[in-house]
């Protein structure tokens, strides 16, 4: 990354995270060179990146100051209900024929992860030696696990890597989780609205499921309580950071709540942590599983999104449940590719991961600002849009809505979206849809965009 983007991204992440509010002066170009130690140009092309992205403006004679985006539009309603037991239809199809870019939640790597993940995969060519000979371990590459440790040690999530366990994926290492803590029949509970993924796994493996209604912070752990304590939930998965579709992190007193509640009642937690490391600023969130005292999280998480999902690699912590999760993994899977592991591994030990998810936090950042700016000057004013703090989605909420007619008339346009009613079994989001922001807002981007406005305006009933 280029001297002045690097600078740029810093000033971003300050504004995000609030420590640069709305309207405040930014640095005089001479005092910025001299605070960062950069030359005049440097400091130029910083603040003109900053001013081309919305982030900051000039004003004659007064200097440069803080623009950031105001929510000017109310955001989704969280839909309160009194949760029950509920059945998924075991033919649950999610799947769409589309592959467009406001369809799956999905980025792309930049030049710089490309070249330094070849010189990875080459160093790891030279690492393997006979072990291309042997099937992979099926608990994973020790050189995989000890790097895993090491880097979410760093995070203050301290771990043994023989306790880790490598699976193909975060879904994968969730259904072996499903497996060893729960048998068909057991009702688990979720949140609500829930990733549509974990909707239609629970329908093939034949489990029911308790919808637990969502909050600003979290879920309404008072109803999560209430079904523990009467025994009718055998386990909970939840995504605790940057939930999908709506986007909402947990409070930390959420999460430890959350763990709290699995260690009392003695009920397994599984924890989807795929999108922990996604966050907008800096500062990463601790997972229900660091205030796990007894072992009853088993914590899920993967690459797919903070690196590539081609890799095919995630992992599990299963905590007290090792051995029954080691048992079941063992009789679904072969291992995970060798080379690919050795090769992630020497990403995240040559230290290219943690430079990655930076440049990565700071590129998603910067597209949710585009994608709120596009849309609040395109989309008309009823719609309700998600403000999430990390993450690739956003959730938009319409008054009125038509999801009969939205769905048909999208796929006449070819428009590759997530409807609302794909995350629940109850009948309460069909006025809602999530769209993926993890793409540039380009030219096809802009023509899917506009597509889906003008489909929203014509399937208003109201």
């Amino acid at each position: 990354m280029s001297i002045y983007k690097d600078v740029a991204a810093q000033f971003i992440d300050d504004i995000v995270t609030g420590k640069l509010s709305d309207g405040s002066r930014m640095p005089s170009l001479r005092q910025l060179a001299k605070q960062r130690t950069i030359s005049m140009s440097t400091a130029v092309s910083c603040y003109q990146e900053l001013e081309s992205q919305g982030w900051i403006c000039s004003r004659p004679q007064a200097g440069y100051f803080v623009t950031a985006p105001k929510p000017d539009r109310a955001k989704p309603e969280m839909t309160q209900f009194v949760s029950k037991i509920s059945t998924v239809n075991r033919n649950y199809a999610l799947h769409s024929s589309l592959n467009g870019p406001l369809g799956i939640s999905s980025t792309d790597n930049d030049l710089i992860t490309i070249t330094e993940l070849e010189r990875s995969f080459k160093r790891a060519t030279k690492r393997i030696g006979n072990r291309l000979n042997r099937y992979p371990n099926t608990q994973g590459e020790p050189l995989l696990r000890d790097a895993l440790s090491r880097h979410f040690s760093k995070l203050a999530l301290n771990f043994s890597a023989d306790n880790l366990i490598i699976t193909s994926g975060c879904m994968p290492a969730i259904k072996s989780a499903i497996e060893a803590t729960t048998k068909p029949g057991d009702a688990i509970a979720i949140s609500s609205p829930c990733f549509s993924g974990i909707l239609e796994l629970l329908g093939q493996m034949s489990r029911k499921i308790i919808e637990i209604p969502s909050i600003e912070d979290g879920v309404d752990l008072s109803q999560l309580e209430h079904h523990l304590k009467s025994r009718e939930v055998k386990a909970s998965i939840f995504c605790t950071s940057h939930m999908n579709p709506q986007g909402i992190t947990m409070s930390a007193q959420q999460k430890q709540r959350l763990a709290e509640l699995a260690n009392h009642y003695q009920t397994p937690m599984i924890e989807d942590d795929v999108y922990l490391e996604l966050s907008y600023s800096e500062h990463t969130p601790l997972p229900a599983k660091y205030y796990d005292q007894n072992g009853y999280v088993l914590w899920c998480g993967s690459v797919s999104k903070t690196l590539s999902p081609g890799y095919r690699l995630g992992w599990c912590l299963p905590g007290r449940y090792i051995d029954k999760y080691q048992q079941q993994h063992t009789a679904t899977s072969y291992g995970v590719s060798v080379p690919i592991q050795i090769a992630v591994a020497d990403f995240i030990d040559s230290g290219q991961y943690a430079k990655q998810l930076r440049r990565r936090r700071n590129k998603l950042a910067t597209l949710k600002h585009d994608y709120l700016k596009y849309l609040a000057q395109h989309l008309p004013s009823y719609v309700k849009v998600s403000d999430p703090l990390g993450g690739m989605v956003l959730w938009l909420q319409v008054p009125g809505l038509d999801s009969n007619q939205l769905s048909m008339q999208l796929e006449k346009e070819n428009v590759d979206i997530r409807l609302g009613h794909l995350f629940s079994t109850l009948d309460l989001y069909n006025d809602c849809l999530r769209i993926n922001i993890g793409y540039e807002i380009d030219d096809e981007v802009k023509s899917e965009l506009s597509r889906l406005i003008n489909a929203i305006e014509m399937c208003r009933t109201q």
